[in-house]
This record gives structure tokens, C-alpha cells and sequence, in this order.
């Protein structure tokens, strides 16, 4: 009992010295530094919860321990036990997924009370957006992405469920939800699936990149085609005139999913994939793609926007091959990571993008209905009267 107890006393203390120490030492290489301690704010700042939580983040995340030790303690797990860390999945054959994704899948759909923030009922919000597009006479299409794991669950695992049955059903739902409420959208779910049935045969195709959260060059040019095919068969906008040629360009690229995994040499373990991309380019001037923020459709959305398009190789991502099958520029508004609610505030900031609009695109990765940046609020747009001022002021 006493040898017991002695144990005890022992581990306790060993873990409070270890608590204390790593904050001494951060506290002294920050001094060497010339700069102030961030344990100064345990004494300077109320000692609330909240205060105490963002003392222990920034701890964990900046700290001398953090950034020198924690990253060779990943690659270690990686090597010896084949743990990719909290963001990664290792899938089959070299497929990497990010653990969100997921998550998304697999989890109770809705969540449960309490959950935290960015859990909540997506559809209010995207109703509410649309109402209030609807006053100003512009459509709202809205273009969920489906994730990886959502296309290829049999790189997830053998587990998967047979080809054509689906692996979950949260978007479908809420898919079903907005078109029952009148809401236009593009279900890209199909497509996937009815491309990769064509593939079936023998085909080699693949739609989303092995060690990256986001879609191929030939998956990004599947979406851009389907959303020109829905936005025609709504009739508010006719196909222009304008004609563009495809240029090929190889671009390597290391994927996000690798990056996420934080530890020193994985590179040597996930050499970068060799991508290749079609930028878009005038026929007549040979010059690439440009936006034109007076076009008649705004597209709003995430990194899948970005990808190719502000990425390397540039102007060859979905806004570029949108505006391709349409034959006319578009106008955009690209939120990385936040197109739940971030990318309507951000469009709230800049209500003149809206002037002589007549639909507006809202493409957004399925994981953000349940993940996304600041959950899912209803943002008030300006009133057209404000926003044709500040229209004005950018002439």
C-alpha cells in the first residue's frame, strides 16, 4: 500500500514539474528572444475560463515545444504505427482523406444539442439567402460539393458499400429539402456516380486527387459542366458569345492532405503529384481568363473555386471552365475554407457585386454543412439602396 501510494506521489509530481517546466522553458527562450513571456498572461489578464483556454491553445500550438519536438513525434507515429495525425486518414493505395470529411459521414446526422458551433441546421440560412436574393431579382443555384470519401469510399476502405449505393445520406437530404422548398441546385452526387459508372468498363479516370481534400482537374471540369447545363435550363441567362480555347499545363502539387500531417520528411513518403490542367484562354488575344465583376452571374464558394483557378496554374479552375461553357466572363467571390457563412459576410462587405446580377452560384464542400467557419447565420445584406451607392463609388 505504502509502495503504492509512493507511486502515486511520484507520477503526480513528475506530471506537475513536466506542466510547469515546459512553460518555464517556453517563458526563457522567449525572454532570449526579446520577446514577452506569454505565461505574463496568467497574471495579467482575469483568470476566466476563456482566458485560460486560449492561454493553454496558444501554448500547444506556438510554443518552442510545439514547433522543434511535435513534428518529429508525428513523423514517428507516421513510420512506426501508421498514425497520420488528427487531420489524416490513410486510405488505400496511397489515397489520403481528411478526417473532417469523414467525420461528416459516419456521425449522426442531424447533431445532437450541444455539438458546437458550425453544427447547425444549414437550410434557414440558405433559405433566408435566397429570399433575400429573390427580392433583389436574382436566382440563388446552389452547388454542393460532395467530399472525397462521399465519391470514392472504396479508397476509404474495403468496407465500403457497393459501388452505386450511397455512403451516407446527409446532403441528399438536405438537397431533397431545398429543392422541395424551391431552392435550385446542382447534384453533383449524380454526376460522380454516373461518371464513374461510364469508368466502370476499364476506365482510368480519377475525379478527386489522392493526397489533396480537393477534386481533379477532370472532376473540377465534370462540376463547371453540369453547373453550365443547370444555369441554361433555368433561362435567366443565355449562353454569350464569347469563345475560349483550352491550353494544357502540367503543374505539380503537394497535396493539402499531406501538408495537414505536419511532420518533417513526409514528403519523402508522398513525393508531389504531377497534375494535369487546362488553363483557359481568349481564342482571339490568347490571353487567360479574368473576371469581370459587371458579369450577370456571381459565384460565391471555397477553396474548390480557388483550386487551378488562383493556384497554380491559374485561371484553370472552375470559374475559368464555367465561364467556358457559358462563352461569357462571370464575376466571383472566393472565401477559402469558409463558404457556409464567411463568404455572405464577406459578400455583405461588398454589396455593389450584386449590381445587374441575375443568378448567383453558391458552391460549398458538404463537410462545411456541419463544419463550416461560424456555423450557419442568417447575414442581412445591405439594402439596394446602400448597395447601389457603393456601386457608384467603385465607378
Amino acid at each position: 500500500m505504502a509502495a503504492a501510494k509512493g507511486q502515486h506521489v511520484f507520477l503526480t509530481g513528475a506530471f506537475v514539474a513536466t506542466i510547469f517546466g515546459v512553460g518555464l522553458l517556453q517563458s526563457g527562450i522567449e525572454v532570449s528572444r526579446g520577446q514577452r513571456p506569454r505565461a505574463a498572461d496568467l497574471f495579467l489578464k482575469k483568470p476566466t475560463e476563456a482566458n485560460l483556454r486560449a492561454y493553454e491553445r496558444n501554448l500547444e500550438e506556438a510554443s518552442w515545444f510545439a514547433e522543434k519536438v511535435r513534428p518529429t513525434v508525428q513523423y514517428a507515429r507516421f513510420a512506426l504505427l501508421g498514425d497520420a495525425g488528427p487531420k489524416t486518414i490513410l486510405g488505400r493505395d496511397g489515397w489520403l482523406f481528411y478526417r473532417p470529411g469523414v467525420r461528416y459521414l459516419i456521425e449522426p446526422w442531424p447533431p445532437q444539442a450541444g455539438c458546437g458551433v458550425g453544427q447547425g441546421d444549414p437550410v434557414p440560412a440558405i433559405l433566408d439567402f435566397r429570399d433575400q436574393l429573390d427580392g433583389r431579382g436574382i436566382e440563388l443555384l446552389v452547388v454542393p460539393v460532395p467530399g472525397k470519401a462521399s465519391v470514392y469510399p472504396e479508397m476509404l476502405t474495403e468496407r465500403a458499400p457497393a459501388p452505386g449505393q450511397p455512403l451516407a445520406g446527409h446532403t441528399r437530404k438536405i438537397i431533397a429539402q431545398l429543392e422541395e422548398a424551391g431552392v435550385a441546385v446542382v447534384d453533383l452526387f449524380e454526376v460522380f456516380e454516373r461518371a464513374k459508372r461510364g469508368e466502370e468498363a476499364g476506365g482510368k479516370t480519377e475525379y478527386y486527387l489522392r493526397q489533396d481534400t480537393h477534386w481533379s482537374p477532370e472532376g473540377m471540369r465534370l462540376a463547371a459542366q453540369a453547373t453550365a447545363r443547370k444555369l441554361l435550363e433555368l433561362g435567366r441567362v443565355e449562353r454569350g458569345q464569347v469563345q475560349y480555347d483550352l491550353k494544357p499545363i502540367a503543374v505539380e502539387r503537394r497535396g493539402d492532405i499531406v501538408r495537414m500531417m505536419q511532420a518533417p520528411r513526409i514528403e519523402r513518403c508522398f513525393p508531389a503529384e504531377t497534375i494535369d490542367c487546362t488553363q483557359v484562354v481568349h481564342r482571339q488575344s490568347g490571353e487567360v481568363y479574368c473576371d469581370d465583376p459587371d458579369a450577370e452571374i456571381l459565384v460565391l464558394g471555397d477553396s474548390f473555386l480557388r483550386i487551378y483557378e488562383q493556384d497554380a496554374p491559374g485561371s484553370g479552375g472552375m470559374i475559368a471552365h464555367l465561364a467556358r461553357e457559358l462563352g461569357a466572363p462571370l464575376a466571383s467571390l472566393v472565401n477559402d475554407g469558409g463558404a457556409s457563412t464567411l463568404v455572405r459576410q464577406a459578400l455583405a462587405r461588398k454589396p455593389a457585386l450584386l449590381a445587374n446580377k441575375k443568378v448567383v452560384v453558391w458552391e460549398l464542400i458538404e463537410r462545411d454543412i456541419r463544419f463550416g467557419i461560424e456555423g450557419w447565420r442568417k447575414v442581412p445584406l445591405p439594402a439596394e439602396r446602400q448597395a447601389g451607392i457603393a456601386a457608384a463609388m467603385l465607378e
